[in-house]
Protein backbone atom coordinates (compact mmCIF):
# COMPACT_ATOMS: atom_id res chain seq x y z
CA UNK A 1 0.00 0.00 0.00
CA UNK A 2 1.46 3.36 -0.88
CA UNK A 3 2.08 5.98 2.30
CA UNK A 4 -0.06 8.69 2.26
CA UNK A 5 1.15 11.92 1.46
CA UNK A 6 1.76 14.86 3.97
CA UNK A 7 -0.66 18.01 3.78
CA UNK A 8 -0.31 20.54 5.92
CA UNK A 9 -3.76 23.39 5.43
CA UNK A 10 -3.49 26.81 5.76
CA UNK A 11 -7.33 28.04 5.87
CA UNK A 12 -9.56 30.82 6.65
CA UNK A 13 -12.30 28.74 7.01
CA UNK A 14 -15.50 30.02 5.31
CA UNK A 15 -18.25 27.82 3.44
CA UNK A 16 -16.25 26.56 0.60
CA UNK A 17 -13.03 25.90 3.31
CA UNK A 18 -15.31 23.59 5.01
CA UNK A 19 -14.73 21.21 1.73
CA UNK A 20 -11.46 21.71 1.43
CA UNK A 21 -11.10 20.43 5.22
CA UNK A 22 -13.44 17.24 4.73
CA UNK A 23 -11.78 16.26 1.83
CA UNK A 24 -7.98 16.58 3.19
CA UNK A 25 -9.64 15.03 6.23
CA UNK A 26 -10.49 11.74 4.65
CA UNK A 27 -8.91 11.25 1.40
CA UNK A 28 -7.73 7.81 1.57
CA UNK A 29 -4.12 8.66 -0.20
CA UNK A 30 -3.73 12.33 2.07
CA UNK A 31 -2.50 12.55 5.49
CA UNK A 32 -3.63 15.96 7.27
CA UNK A 33 -0.65 16.66 9.29
CA UNK A 34 -1.74 20.30 10.51
CA UNK A 35 -3.87 23.04 10.39
CA UNK A 36 -3.33 27.45 10.15
CA UNK A 37 -5.90 29.48 10.28
CA UNK A 38 -5.51 32.93 8.73
CA UNK A 39 -7.46 36.34 7.79
CA UNK A 40 -9.75 36.35 4.97
CA UNK A 41 -13.08 35.53 5.17
CA UNK A 42 -13.59 36.07 8.56
CA UNK A 43 -10.95 37.33 11.11
CA UNK A 44 -8.92 35.08 12.17
CA UNK A 45 -10.35 34.64 15.93
CA UNK A 46 -13.16 32.73 13.73
CA UNK A 47 -11.57 31.38 11.18
CA UNK A 48 -9.60 29.54 14.03
CA UNK A 49 -12.66 28.57 15.76
CA UNK A 50 -14.37 27.65 12.65
CA UNK A 51 -11.39 25.24 11.63
CA UNK A 52 -11.91 23.21 15.01
CA UNK A 53 -15.41 23.15 15.22
CA UNK A 54 -15.35 21.69 11.02
CA UNK A 55 -12.61 19.32 12.24
CA UNK A 56 -15.15 18.18 15.21
CA UNK A 57 -17.87 17.82 12.64
CA UNK A 58 -15.89 15.44 10.26
CA UNK A 59 -14.53 13.38 13.07
CA UNK A 60 -10.48 14.50 13.00
CA UNK A 61 -10.47 15.92 16.53
CA UNK A 62 -6.93 14.42 16.55
CA UNK A 63 -5.64 17.32 14.29
CA UNK A 64 -4.37 20.56 15.99
CA UNK A 65 -5.46 23.87 14.36
CA UNK A 66 -2.59 26.71 14.75
CA UNK A 67 -3.83 30.20 14.54
CA UNK A 68 -1.71 32.12 12.02
CA UNK A 69 -1.33 35.65 11.01
CA UNK A 70 -4.50 38.15 11.45
CA UNK A 71 -3.06 40.85 8.77
CA UNK A 72 -1.60 40.93 6.14
CA UNK A 73 2.54 41.32 5.84
CA UNK A 74 2.52 45.37 5.12
CA UNK A 75 -1.09 46.32 4.63
CA UNK A 76 -4.40 46.77 7.07
CA UNK A 77 -6.76 43.47 7.19
CA UNK A 78 -9.03 44.40 4.71
CA UNK A 79 -12.48 45.03 5.16
CA UNK A 80 -14.15 43.29 1.96
CA UNK A 81 -17.58 43.35 0.81
CA UNK A 82 -16.99 40.25 -0.52
CA UNK A 83 -17.02 38.96 3.18
CA UNK A 84 -20.34 39.43 3.50
CA UNK A 85 -20.97 35.83 1.55
CA UNK A 86 -19.63 34.23 4.19
CA UNK A 87 -20.99 36.29 7.01
CA UNK A 88 -19.39 37.87 9.88
CA UNK A 89 -18.14 34.53 11.51
CA UNK A 90 -17.05 32.88 8.39
CA UNK A 91 -19.69 30.47 8.47
CA UNK A 92 -23.15 32.15 8.22
CA UNK A 93 -26.37 30.11 7.93
CA UNK A 94 -25.41 27.04 10.11
CA UNK A 95 -27.42 25.48 12.55
CA UNK A 96 -25.95 22.39 12.95
CA UNK A 97 -22.16 22.96 13.00
CA UNK A 98 -20.68 21.78 16.44
CA UNK A 99 -18.69 23.69 19.45
CA UNK A 100 -14.93 23.83 18.32
CA UNK A 101 -13.08 20.79 20.08
CA UNK A 102 -10.48 19.95 17.99
CA UNK A 103 -7.68 21.21 19.49
CA UNK A 104 -6.49 24.73 18.76
CA UNK A 105 -2.60 25.46 20.16
CA UNK A 106 -0.74 28.14 21.57
CA UNK A 107 2.29 27.76 19.45
CA UNK A 108 3.70 29.91 17.16
CA UNK A 109 1.77 28.70 13.75
CA UNK A 110 4.47 29.70 11.04
CA UNK A 111 7.56 27.23 13.42
CA UNK A 112 4.57 24.87 13.54
CA UNK A 113 4.27 24.49 9.81
CA UNK A 114 7.86 24.27 9.26
CA UNK A 115 8.84 21.70 12.08
CA UNK A 116 6.02 19.41 10.80
CA UNK A 117 6.56 20.05 7.25
CA UNK A 118 10.51 19.18 7.95
CA UNK A 119 9.86 16.10 10.16
CA UNK A 120 8.36 14.55 6.65
CA UNK A 121 10.51 12.50 3.79
CA UNK A 122 11.98 15.13 1.68
CA UNK A 123 9.85 15.46 -1.66
CA UNK A 124 6.76 14.16 -0.34
CA UNK A 125 4.63 16.71 2.24
CA UNK A 126 2.11 19.33 0.32
CA UNK A 127 1.24 22.56 1.66
CA UNK A 128 -2.42 24.06 0.68
CA UNK A 129 -3.36 27.11 0.72
CA UNK A 130 -6.63 28.40 0.77
CA UNK A 131 -7.00 32.03 2.12
CA UNK A 132 -4.46 34.83 2.03
CA UNK A 133 -0.67 33.92 1.23
CA UNK A 134 0.64 35.59 4.92
CA UNK A 135 1.67 32.13 6.40
CA UNK A 136 2.95 30.44 3.97
CA UNK A 137 4.82 33.58 2.87
CA UNK A 138 6.50 34.29 5.94
CA UNK A 139 6.83 30.00 6.04
CA UNK A 140 8.84 30.41 2.70
CA UNK A 141 10.62 34.01 3.72
CA UNK A 142 11.79 32.68 7.54
CA UNK A 143 12.50 28.84 6.95
CA UNK A 144 13.80 28.42 3.22
CA UNK A 145 14.59 24.64 3.40
CA UNK A 146 10.79 24.25 3.48
CA UNK A 147 10.90 25.49 0.04
CA UNK A 148 13.39 23.25 -1.12
CA UNK A 149 12.18 20.20 1.36
CA UNK A 150 8.26 19.95 -0.01
CA UNK A 151 7.18 18.04 -3.31
CA UNK A 152 4.38 20.75 -3.82
CA UNK A 153 2.34 23.71 -3.30
CA UNK A 154 -1.19 24.43 -4.09
CA UNK A 155 -3.32 27.77 -4.09
CA UNK A 156 -6.37 28.74 -4.99
CA UNK A 157 -6.56 32.13 -5.84
CA UNK A 158 -6.18 34.12 -8.90
CA UNK A 159 -7.87 35.14 -11.50
CA UNK A 160 -6.72 34.72 -15.30
CA UNK A 161 -9.60 35.74 -17.58
CA UNK A 162 -9.31 36.69 -21.50
CA UNK A 163 -11.32 33.98 -22.77
CA UNK A 164 -8.52 31.81 -20.41
CA UNK A 165 -11.20 28.90 -19.80
CA UNK A 166 -15.19 28.57 -20.90
CA UNK A 167 -16.78 29.61 -17.35
CA UNK A 168 -19.86 31.07 -15.73
CA UNK A 169 -18.57 34.15 -14.64
CA UNK A 170 -21.96 36.21 -13.33
CA UNK A 171 -21.26 39.75 -13.14
CA UNK A 172 -18.03 40.03 -12.63
CA UNK A 173 -16.57 40.46 -15.51
CA UNK A 174 -14.48 42.76 -17.88
CA UNK A 175 -15.41 43.55 -21.31
CA UNK A 176 -12.74 45.40 -23.05
CA UNK A 177 -12.82 47.69 -25.76
CA UNK A 178 -12.78 45.44 -28.74
CA UNK A 179 -16.22 43.60 -27.31
CA UNK A 180 -14.25 40.17 -26.05
CA UNK A 181 -13.62 39.42 -22.17
CA UNK A 182 -10.74 40.73 -20.61
CA UNK A 183 -10.58 39.29 -16.99
CA UNK A 184 -12.81 38.74 -14.48
CA UNK A 185 -12.36 39.16 -9.95
CA UNK A 186 -14.63 38.36 -7.49
CA UNK A 187 -12.87 41.18 -4.97
CA UNK A 188 -12.41 44.09 -7.86
CA UNK A 189 -12.79 44.05 -11.22
CA UNK A 190 -9.62 42.44 -11.62
CA UNK A 191 -8.54 40.64 -8.87
CA UNK A 192 -9.69 37.49 -6.84
CA UNK A 193 -9.98 37.67 -3.48
CA UNK A 194 -7.14 35.40 -1.55
CA UNK A 195 -4.52 37.41 -3.91
CA UNK A 196 -5.77 40.50 -3.56
CA UNK A 197 -5.82 40.62 0.49
CA UNK A 198 -2.37 39.96 0.94
CA UNK A 199 -0.57 40.94 -3.04
CA UNK A 200 3.05 41.30 -1.62
CA UNK A 201 2.94 37.82 0.10
CA UNK A 202 1.45 36.71 -3.44
CA UNK A 203 4.24 37.90 -5.15
CA UNK A 204 6.59 36.54 -2.89
CA UNK A 205 6.05 32.95 -3.59
CA UNK A 206 5.15 33.39 -7.11
CA UNK A 207 8.60 35.39 -7.54
CA UNK A 208 10.68 32.40 -5.67
CA UNK A 209 12.37 30.11 -8.39
CA UNK A 210 12.40 27.28 -6.21
CA UNK A 211 8.79 27.10 -5.69
CA UNK A 212 7.61 28.01 -9.42
CA UNK A 213 7.89 24.20 -10.92
CA UNK A 214 6.46 22.94 -7.66
CA UNK A 215 3.35 25.39 -7.94
CA UNK A 216 -0.22 25.04 -8.92
CA UNK A 217 -2.41 27.63 -8.71
CA UNK A 218 -6.23 26.99 -8.94
CA UNK A 219 -7.91 30.29 -9.70
CA UNK A 220 -11.22 31.32 -10.53
CA UNK A 221 -11.07 30.85 -13.94
CA UNK A 222 -11.23 26.84 -13.14
CA UNK A 223 -13.09 27.47 -10.19
CA UNK A 224 -16.43 28.71 -11.60
CA UNK A 225 -16.63 24.97 -13.65
CA UNK A 226 -17.07 23.54 -10.27
CA UNK A 227 -20.57 25.09 -9.84
CA UNK A 228 -22.83 23.36 -6.93
CA UNK A 229 -26.06 22.88 -8.91
CA UNK A 230 -29.04 21.90 -6.79
CA UNK A 231 -28.16 18.46 -8.76
CA UNK A 232 -25.22 18.12 -6.77
CA UNK A 233 -26.20 19.38 -3.41
CA UNK A 234 -28.97 16.45 -3.63
CA UNK A 235 -25.94 14.23 -4.76
CA UNK A 236 -23.95 14.97 -1.89
CA UNK A 237 -26.95 15.10 0.65
CA UNK A 238 -28.05 11.48 -0.44
CA UNK A 239 -25.04 9.68 -1.42
CA UNK A 240 -24.43 7.58 -4.87
CA UNK A 241 -27.53 5.23 -3.67
CA UNK A 242 -29.51 7.90 -2.05
CA UNK A 243 -30.80 7.71 1.52
CA UNK A 244 -32.43 4.75 2.96
CA UNK A 245 -36.49 4.82 2.71
CA UNK A 246 -37.80 6.42 5.47
CA UNK A 247 -33.81 7.76 7.11
CA UNK A 248 -32.91 11.38 6.41
CA UNK A 249 -29.21 11.73 5.96
CA UNK A 250 -26.12 12.33 8.09
CA UNK A 251 -25.83 15.17 10.47
CA UNK A 252 -23.04 15.54 8.69
CA UNK A 253 -24.18 15.64 5.11
CA UNK A 254 -27.56 17.80 6.54
CA UNK A 255 -24.49 20.64 7.76
CA UNK A 256 -22.80 20.50 4.94
CA UNK A 257 -26.14 21.12 3.14
CA UNK A 258 -26.84 24.21 4.76
CA UNK A 259 -23.32 25.68 4.20
CA UNK A 260 -24.22 25.08 0.58
CA UNK A 261 -27.55 26.61 0.46
CA UNK A 262 -26.15 29.51 2.21
CA UNK A 263 -23.25 30.03 0.00
CA UNK A 264 -25.96 29.44 -3.38
CA UNK A 265 -28.41 32.25 -1.66
CA UNK A 266 -25.09 34.27 -1.21
CA UNK A 267 -23.93 33.67 -5.07
CA UNK A 268 -27.41 34.48 -6.28
CA UNK A 269 -27.22 37.74 -4.74
CA UNK A 270 -23.73 39.21 -5.14
CA UNK A 271 -23.27 37.59 -8.32
CA UNK A 272 -26.18 36.75 -9.99
CA UNK A 273 -24.91 32.72 -10.39
CA UNK A 274 -28.42 31.22 -9.83
CA UNK A 275 -27.07 28.02 -10.82
CA UNK A 276 -24.88 27.69 -8.00
CA UNK A 277 -22.14 28.66 -6.30
CA UNK A 278 -17.98 27.61 -7.23
CA UNK A 279 -16.82 25.25 -4.75
CA UNK A 280 -13.37 27.06 -4.76
CA UNK A 281 -11.05 25.64 -2.26
CA UNK A 282 -11.59 22.01 -2.33
CA UNK A 283 -9.83 22.07 -6.14
CA UNK A 284 -6.91 23.12 -4.45
CA UNK A 285 -6.69 20.17 -2.09
CA UNK A 286 -7.57 18.14 -5.41
CA UNK A 287 -4.42 19.08 -7.34
CA UNK A 288 -1.99 16.99 -4.99
CA UNK A 289 -3.20 14.16 -7.69
CA UNK A 290 -5.64 15.52 -9.62
CA UNK A 291 -3.58 15.16 -12.87
CA UNK A 292 -3.07 11.33 -12.13
CA UNK A 293 -4.52 9.37 -15.28
CA UNK A 294 -6.35 12.54 -16.25
CA UNK A 295 -8.39 11.81 -12.98
CA UNK A 296 -9.33 15.47 -12.42
CA UNK A 297 -7.74 17.75 -14.50
CA UNK A 298 -7.03 17.36 -17.85
CA UNK A 299 -3.68 18.46 -18.29
CA UNK A 300 -2.03 20.42 -21.30
CA UNK A 301 1.36 20.16 -19.60
CA UNK A 302 1.22 24.09 -20.22
CA UNK A 303 3.59 25.92 -17.58
CA UNK A 304 3.42 29.76 -16.67
CA UNK A 305 5.00 33.06 -15.35
CA UNK A 306 3.18 34.51 -12.21
CA UNK A 307 3.60 38.49 -11.59
CA UNK A 308 1.35 39.81 -9.55
CA UNK A 309 0.37 43.69 -9.40
CA UNK A 310 1.33 45.62 -6.39
CA UNK A 311 0.35 48.63 -7.05
CA UNK A 312 -2.94 50.43 -5.72
CA UNK A 313 -4.26 50.57 -2.22
CA UNK A 314 -7.03 49.05 -0.93
CA UNK A 315 -10.21 50.47 -0.26
CA UNK A 316 -13.89 50.78 -2.06
CA UNK A 317 -12.63 53.14 -4.98
CA UNK A 318 -11.70 51.67 -7.88
CA UNK A 319 -9.48 54.64 -8.77
CA UNK A 320 -7.42 53.96 -5.32
CA UNK A 321 -7.19 50.09 -5.60
CA UNK A 322 -6.33 50.01 -9.28
CA UNK A 323 -5.50 46.56 -10.52
CA UNK A 324 -3.97 45.67 -7.49
CA UNK A 325 -4.46 42.07 -6.69
CA UNK A 326 -4.28 40.80 -10.08
CA UNK A 327 -2.14 38.07 -11.64
CA UNK A 328 -0.86 38.34 -14.62
CA UNK A 329 0.14 35.09 -16.20
CA UNK A 330 2.14 34.86 -19.41
CA UNK A 331 2.20 30.74 -21.16
CA UNK A 332 6.06 29.73 -21.04
CA UNK A 333 7.53 27.87 -24.08
CA UNK A 334 6.49 24.42 -24.61
CA UNK A 335 8.51 21.73 -22.54
CA UNK A 336 9.33 24.51 -19.75
CA UNK A 337 8.88 22.68 -16.44
CA UNK A 338 10.12 25.80 -14.34
CA UNK A 339 6.82 27.70 -14.27
CA UNK A 340 3.70 27.42 -12.56
CA UNK A 341 0.72 24.61 -13.62
CA UNK A 342 -2.54 26.68 -14.19
CA UNK A 343 -5.25 23.73 -14.86
CA UNK A 344 -7.71 25.03 -17.71
CA UNK A 345 -9.58 21.81 -17.16
CA UNK A 346 -11.76 20.18 -14.85
CA UNK A 347 -13.43 16.73 -14.78
CA UNK A 348 -16.12 17.76 -12.90
CA UNK A 349 -18.26 14.31 -12.33
CA UNK A 350 -14.86 12.54 -11.13
CA UNK A 351 -14.01 15.43 -8.94
CA UNK A 352 -18.07 15.20 -7.43
CA UNK A 353 -17.84 11.60 -7.07
CA UNK A 354 -14.50 11.50 -5.12
CA UNK A 355 -15.91 14.26 -2.58
CA UNK A 356 -19.38 12.29 -1.80
CA UNK A 357 -16.52 9.21 -1.36
CA UNK A 358 -15.27 11.76 1.34
CA UNK A 359 -18.45 11.87 3.15
CA UNK A 360 -18.78 8.03 2.89
CA UNK A 361 -15.41 7.58 4.77
CA UNK A 362 -16.19 10.60 6.86
CA UNK A 363 -18.96 8.55 8.44
CA UNK A 364 -17.43 5.42 8.66
CA UNK A 365 -15.08 7.11 10.79
CA UNK A 366 -17.24 8.36 13.25
CA UNK A 367 -18.60 11.79 11.65
CA UNK A 368 -21.38 13.30 13.17
CA UNK A 369 -24.11 10.45 12.32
Amino acid sequence: MAAKTPVWLDVDTGHDDVFAILLTGHHPSLNLIGITSTHGNAATINTTANTSSVLTAIGRKDVTVYPGTSHPFCRPEVDSPLSEIHGPTGLSGTTLIPPPEAPISKENAILAMRNAIMSTPPGTAWIVATGSMTNPALCFAVFPEVASHIAGLSIMGGAVGGGFTDIETGTSVVIGKDGEEEAFGNETPWAEFNIYVDPESARSIFINPVLANKTTLISLDLTHQCLATRKVREFLLHGATGSPEGKEPSRLRRLNEEILAHFASSYEEFFEMSRGPPLHDPLAVAAIFGFENDAIFPDDGARYSVSVVTAGEHGTSDEVRGQVGRTVVTKLPDGSSGGVRIPRKLNVDAFWKMLEQCYSIAEANGAML
